[in-house]
């Protein structure tokens, strides 16, 4: 999942004064004109992917799962962790459409998006070794993340679908030398006996890696819908369209999913190509999940009525409408 990067090649069509790393002219979502190394990365502990907005099958995905890694890094980011993503269609991806990409993942401070010129992008992504061939995939590129610590040199190329928790550890301990780790606190924690083990449960899993960058169960909306009830809610059929292959109920003009599109700020939902025995499973840990939730009161006023109300009635657990 990560591979350390022995040295990034040089550059020889832009301004390489560090011998290393290529300072590429770009433009963030400000229309600021800012160089890569010198600007960007320069004693700087970051984390560098390339997307495109108008991508329908990792990129939302991508985007969703570092906005978990940055809410786990807190305030770091923006101070001594800056994350930049940048995109590989600068045609389509004007400053404009980049920071209106950001409000829909609702990007917090420390996350720069960047566009520039076609050539220089590419020859960027060669030098970082982090360049895909456009026809590798329907997505045209691999989610590959490069995060490094330009102090110390120390640079890995690891991936962006990775477990946000995972990828925050990786890149606000190991990339500093663990200076911001509480070693006490992780000497308390207990390894177990293994019980967790036995007890996994795969819904939950798939739901926790796949899904909850862009949604819960019970939570409310993240940038995509509650998910609680949705297997009463919605159709078999639809909703298994949904979860293994959306971009056709889109391209077959299905009204419901053209209005959640447009609800939920035009955030395509990704092709995660789930298959049937991960379907299942899914289906199994939403209708599970919701079962468990409507057999709690959801507030203190609804516990007091929970003697003459049942939960799942109208004076129990209330759902989303949607």
């Amino acid at each position: 999942m990560l591979a350390i990067l022995s040295a990034l090649q040089s550059a020889s069509a832009v301004d390489d004064r560090n011998g290393r790393i290529p300072n590429t002219e770009l433009i963030t979502q400000e229309g600021k004109k800012v160089h890569f190394y010198d600007d960007l990365v320069k004693g700087r502990i970051v984390a560098v992917s390339f997307i495109y907005t108008t991508c329908q099958f990792a990129c939302p995905l991508e985007t969703a799962r570092m906005a978990q890694v940055q809410k786990n890094l807190g305030d770091r980011v923006g101070h001594d962790i800056f994350f930049y993503s940048i995109s590989i269609d600068p045609e389509h991806d004007t400053p404009k459409a980049l920071k209106a990409y950001m409000e829909k993942f609702h990007i917090g401070p420390g996350w720069t998006f960047l566009t520039g010129k076609k050539t220089d992008i590419d020859l960027l992504q060669r030098k970082l070794g982090v360049y895909s061939d456009p026809s590798i995939n329907p997505d045209g590129h691999l989610p590959h993340l490069l995060i490094g610590n330009d102090a110390t040199n120390t640079w890995m190329r690891a991936n962006a679908m990775d477990d946000p928790k995972f990828q925050a550890r990786m890149i606000g301990e190991f990339l500093d030398n663990f200076k911001h780790t509480d070693f006490k606190a992780e000497s308390r924690k207990k390894t177990g006996d293994g019980s967790p083990i036995a007890n996994f449960d795969p819904g939950r899993y798939l739901f926790h890696r796949d899904c909850s960058a862009c949604h819960t169960v019970g939570q409310g909306d993240k940038i995509g819908p509650d998910l609680l009830g949705v297997t009463s809610k919605r159709d078999h059929d639809w909703l298994v369209r949904m979860i293994q292959r959306p971009d056709t109920l889109l391209s077959g003009n299905d009204a419901l999913a053209k209005a959640l599109l447009k609800k939920y700020n035009n955030v395509r939902m990704p092709n995660l190509w789930v298959s049937n025995d991960g379907l299942n499973v899914l289906l199994q840990y939403f209708a599970d999940a919701t079962a468990a939730h409507d057999k709690q009161p959801s507030s203190a006023a609804n516990a007091s009525e929970g003697a003459a109300k049942p939960a799942g009635t109208s004076g129990g657990s209330a759902r989303p409408n949607r």
